[in-house]
């Protein structure tokens, strides 16, 4: 008899999915039935906790630019994978949850059966779209409708239910998969008006977010034409590395403030200006952008900023749409965007003195590794770098550290991504505080042999959480002095090579230069 478990797992491969990040139980069993009747065709990866699939989805999301798929049993699985899920709403990642769910029989009767919740889709719902499969013979529709919802428009994650009674049940063959998404149209006469005001412009400024991921080629010849500065935001970093008209800097430095203020024209283009790329110190000076040009594929997004002329359209398309209108003509764009640099670098000294020496290690490792993917959390590295930081990859920079904000993300999305990546170096920069929030992950990272470099920035304790008690005059006494791990020890149990390397960086290009065979973890101890 092929069930539902079995015609679900088929209907992922018709659409594209290759890999699941799960951890089976009671509640998912005849999903597993399913993998297994699957074979080779699609890759099953054991995290070591629920958040570590979510979030394992989530980096080989960013990477591949595909969706992946999490299994997790019902109530505590689910409710464990909410943060990443979150994660991937804040950041437009896309990610399907399949869920199992109660008996259908004994739903919401506060029976206290296993794992129950009062209403587990009513929760979910607050946060993305989610599906409840109650008929066998419409699984294929409610597939489609899970993959528009992450795929058309602004990506994100969706959700999918199943009664462990109803998996088991006979399933009849799926139709083909319905194609996901739909071309949004051009408003022809709007761009014409858009191009004869970036023509008109003397000093243009673009504001790139990640949006144009997977469309860098046409910001770069966008950027050229228009003889513009772009500034990224964290999410588009690596669209232009080390391009003269290129700007890696946040727009919550002060000089890049006032570069956007002295602007005569601002096309921002698949950016949701969120405070923690535009306000990341809550200081309420971001410049007045409501002369901008805004382009974003989400008609929410649009509503939520005043701009003269703001566009639904998808990045790519409508940057190459513009290209041909522009007018090439000289704006000293590689001069201002030089100067611009400049400035937004040594601003960093000034706001926290070790800053240029902690992206001074980050550089280390993208120098050392060429064309590696770095994975961050929230450690005081990566935030220095999200201030300032030239990537070399398109897709090769990010982390958690914007936007919802997950400590413990580093890890999972490291195994996700180097799975999206076969043979690309990955770089896990992590602090010792959040490398305790999910140091599980690392035994799944060894399990699948992945040349992941884990680098621990050890400071001993959540000593940018006590900067910025000591900013607000608290004596930073509660909670910011966790004891670290053992590093070294901790290595040991997860069968990783370890080394220990001072805080200079020589000695780390040095030690990342080393050939690696399987995951590795790293030591900074900070003086």
């Amino acid at each position: 008899m092929t069930t539902v478990g079995i015609r679900l797992v088929e209907g992922l491969i018709a659409r594209g999915i290759d890999t699941v990040f799960g951890i089976p139980g009671v509640h998912t069993i005849e999903l597993y039935r399913g993998l297994a009747a699957a074979g080779e065709r699609i890759r099953h990866v054991t995290p070591r906790h629920e958040q570590g699939a979510g979030f394992m989805a989530d980096g080989y999301a960013r990477v591949s630019g595909k969706p992946a798929a999490a299994f997790v049993i019902t109530g505590p699985g689910l409710t464990n994978t909410l943060t990443a899920m979150a994660q991937a709403k804040a950041d437009s990642v896309p990610m399907l949850v399949i869920s199992g769910l109660g008996r259908s029989d004994t739903l919401g009767k506060g029976l206290g059966r296993l794992h129950e919740l009062p209403d587990q889709g009513a929760m979910v719902a607050t946060l993305c779209h989610t599906e409840t499969v109650t008929d066998p013979k419409k699984l294929g529709d409610v597939l489609d409708r899970a993959f528009a919802a992450m795929t058309s428009g602004r990506p994100g994650p969706a959700h999918i239910q199943i009664s462990t009674n109803m998996m088991a049940q006979p399933c009849p063959e799926l139709p083909p998969p319905v194609v996901a998404g739909s071309t949004v149209p051009l408003p022809l006469g709007r761009i014409r008006s858009i191009a004869a005001a970036l023509n008109a412009a003397e000093r243009v400024v673009i504001l790139a977010g990640g949006g144009i991921r997977g469309s860098e080629i046409h910001l770069q010849k966008l950027a050229e034409s228009l003889d513009a500065p772009v500034i990224q935001t964290v999410n588009a970093r690596g669209a232009m590395f080390r391009h003269r008209l290129s700007v890696p800097a946040s727009p919550s430095l002060t000089p890049v403030r006032q570069f956007i203020a002295d602007a005569d024209q601002i096309l921002a283009i698949g950016t949701e200006l969120g405070p923690t790329d535009y306000d990341m110190y809550a200081n309420g000076r971001v410049p007045n952008l409501s002369d901008m040009i805004r382009i974003d594929i989400c008609a929410d997004q649009l509503a939520r900023h005043p701009a003269k002329m703001p566009v639904k359209a998808e990045a790519g398309a409508m940057m190459a749409a513009l290209l041909p209108m522009t007018i090439r003509a000289n704006r000293e764009g590689p001069e201002r965007a030089e100067a611009l640099r400049q400035a937004a670098r040594a601003e960093l000294a000034n706001l926290y003195e070790p800053m240029p020496a902690q992206l001074d290690m980050v550089e280390a490792i993208r120098d050392a590794m060429p064309n590696s993917i770095i994975v961050g959390d929230s450690t005081q590295p990566i935030y220095a770098a999200n201030l300032y930081y030239d990537h070399d990859r398109p897709r090769g920079w990010f982390n958690a550290a914007t936007g919802y904000g997950a400590l413990g993300y580093g890890p999972g999305a490291a195994v996700g991504a180097a799975i999206a990546a076969p043979g690309v170096p990955v770089v896990c920069l992590i602090g010792d505080g959040g490398l305790q929030f999910s140091p599980g992950e690392l035994r799944t990272a060894v399990d699948e042999k992945l040349p992941i470099t884990y680098v621990v920035w050890n400071n001993a304790g959540f000593r940018e959480i006590a900067e910025a008690l000591r900013q607000a005059k608290i004596e930073p006494i509660l909670g910011c002095d966790p004891s670290p791990l053992d590093m070294e020890h901790f290595a040991m149990a997860c069968d990783m090579l370890y080394a220990c390397v001072p805080q200079d960086p020589d000695e780390l290009a040095d030690m990342l230069a080393t050939p690696q065979d399987g995951p590795r973890l790293l030591e900074i101890q900070v003086r």
